[in-house]
């Protein structure tokens, strides 16, 4: 999508812009990632620790593809 103000703005500014504006993203999903796993992690443990105290539960099953896989 381009804005208007980027018609204002050189090629190179342009340029400047949008590979900050990429690396800006990709550093906000490495640490979305990074917080999923620690919460993934802690489901694992928590699941195991009720295991353990004999209780059951099914898991639910997603039709969706992991998160994982999409980042």
């Amino acid at each position: 999508m381009v804005k208007k103000e980027n018609l204002n703005m050189s090629k190179d500014e342009q340029i400047g812009f949008h590979k900050g504006s990429l690396n800006s993203l990709i550093k906000e999903r490495q640490e979305l990632y990074r917080l999923i796993s620690i919460v993934d992690e802690l489901i694992k443990a928590h699941s195991q620790a009720l295991q353990k105290l004999g209780v059951k539960f099914s898991q639910q099953k997603s039709s969706e593809e992991p998160l994982e896989k999409k980042l």
